[in-house]
């Protein structure tokens, strides 16, 4: 009876445990999570004039591979990170992202539709020119960066609880296309943590009778996600160092000095020092 009071004990914990976990288990397909980092993306002032970007390839150059057995056949970095920029970049309303990735098969289309048209080329507008050309890619992906963990076990019933950190860094630059020169570059990080906490029993209820149970949950940051929120990131530290250069404007200068997305940027790549020099700059010129 006391084996069997045990076992009913830990299948319901284990149940229910299970059943909370289950529930937030979404089996509908539904839109790409999004984080602190795109709110900001999205909340942005808006710029003095929206600016046409091209991007053509913004590459994994890690050389990463993933862990053993699946090395040699699946890389560490999803390949995709021309989307999530080129998404990134229209949704921030600062830029109008062109297609170039795919220019071969828009050039194909518009033969097709030319032809159409008994080649009246004069029918079919022009591809739009960019002024802006962002270069860049995911530099590094770095495994195990900080691990560690605890548990403790007393008279064969204990818990136990383990951690790992990645690291993914992305690099972004604004190239002007008219001469080349280098508008803005920045660099950021984003960190990967994977989690696993679990708990068991292994006891002897009587001289002839062992107690085993095991429960456990695992939790995996998906890299993806981690890839889309170090680009716009990357994007949001390129409109604040582009507005601190001078190399684009606000449509309002005053909300230079009160927004407190860009200075929040700000503040993490220029410091407390300059960020305080600037806004003081800007509130006289704004007088």
């Amino acid at each position: 009876m006391k084996a069997l009071y045990w076992i009913c004990v830990i299948l319901c914990l284990s149940a229910c445990s299970s059943k909370s976990e289950f529930e937030d288990i979404e089996s509908a397909s539904s839109l790409m999570p999004k984080g602190d980092t795109y709110y900001d993306l999205v909340n942005l002032p808006r710029p003095q004039g929206v600016m046409v970007a091209a991007v053509y390839d913004f590459r994994d150059q890690t050389g990463q591979y993933k862990p053993l057995p699946s090395s040699n056949f699946s890389t560490a970095v999803p390949q995709s990170g021309t989307a999530f920029l080129a998404q990134a970049l229209n949704d921030s309303q600062w830029f109008i992202p062109v297609e170039r990735e795919g220019l071969q098969n828009l050039l194909t289309e518009r033969k097709i539709l030319r032809a159409g048209l008994n080649g009246d080329a004069n029918k079919l507008p022009q591809l739009s020119g960019a002024q802006i050309l962002m270069e860049g890619g995911i530099v590094a992906y770095d495994t195990n960066i900080k691990t560690g963990g605890a548990g403790a076990r007393y008279l064969g019933i204990g818990a136990s609880g383990q951690y790992r950190v990645d690291s993914i860094t992305v690099n972004l630059r604004a190239v002007d296309i008219r001469t080349g020169r280098l508008l803005s570059s920045v660099t950021t990080t984003k960190s990967v943590l994977s989690m696993e906490i679990s708990a068991g029993v292994f006891k002897f209820v009587d001289a002839q009778k062992l107690l085993e149970a095991e429960a456990g949950i695992t939790s995996n940051e998906p890299v993806s996600l981690c890839v889309a929120a170090a680009i716009e990131s990357a994007v949001v530290h390129l409109i604040a160092d582009g507005i601190w250069k001078g190399a684009w404007n606000l449509a309002d200068v005053k909300s230079g000095v009160t927004n407190k997305i860009l200075q929040k940027y700000w503040l993490e790549s220029r410091g407390e020092a300059a960020l305080s020099a600037r806004v003081n700059r800007l509130a006289l010129a704004t007088k």
